[in-house]
């Protein structure tokens, strides 16, 4: 898979914020997307005593969440640790596995934030821009914004607001498990970035795609033996 250069990589966190700040104008989250057939799942895995991440990437097919192709990749953290500024440490390890991919996928969903984010452009954002692809947020953590608590069971959702303007969705992803929290990234509007963990859902906290993407992520950390 190809895609152009975004931007170079900063290094301190005023000039990461500034790019988020120039780079979340360009987002457009009101595309509302039709049938999908293949979706990648993104995650990633810490070395628990060492500045070393592995990086997961599995295309699904949609129709029956069968794995289509599977991409890992590691490497040295070189970005610290910030909240709200995952992607600047996350996403080039992220490329580089989309990078080897035979075949690009017609959607991308992640462990992360779209728009739910204080400066309207977390990883999910960062992500689609750099790969001009839809991509969907879908965090196990809340991050900011208001919702009421969704319905009991799997599928059920209810608004999640930001200053007003709705931003996503508070998931139930499985029945008796605690939400996850969905907004569109770039490319796809809030409804079909809703629709689509609705329609990958896996009897498990993770929809399929993040959790194929998961599950790979450590399994190539346990190959490093931590």
């Amino acid at each position: 898979m190809q895609f152009p250069s975004l931007h170079e990589w900063p290094t301190t966190e005023e000039a990461a914020v500034a790019l988020q700040n120039e780079l979340a104008a360009r987002v457009d989250t009101s595309v509302p997307v039709g049938a999908i057939e293949l979706v990648a799942g993104c995650d990633i895995a810490y070395h628990l005593t060492e500045p070393r991440l592995f990086a997961a990437v599995v295309v699904l097919n949609v129709a029956d969440l069968s794995v289509v192709e599977e991409r890992t990749v590691t490497r040295e953290v070189t970005f610290p640790y910030v909240p709200g500024l995952l992607s600047f440490r996350e996403i080039p390890a992220l490329l580089t596995a989309f990078s080897e991919l035979l075949r690009a996928p017609d959607a991308v969903m992640l462990d992360g934030q779209g728009i739910a984010h204080p400066r309207r452009f977390g990883l999910a954002c960062h992500l689609g821009l750099w790969l001009d692809l839809p991509c969907v947020g879908c965090a196990k953590s809340w991050l900011v914004g208001d919702h009421t608590e969704p319905g009991p069971n799997a599928g059920d959702a209810t608004p999640l607001s930001l200053n007003g303007e709705t931003v996503g969705a508070v998931v139930r992803s499985a029945t008796g498990v605690k939400p996850v929290y969905v907004s569109p990234g770039h490319k796809i509007d809030v409804d079909s970035a809703t629709q689509l963990v609705r329609a990958t859902l896996s009897g498990y906290r993770h929809p399929a795609p993040t959790r194929a993407a998961h599950m790979a992520a450590n399994r190539l950390r346990m190959e490093f033996g931590t």
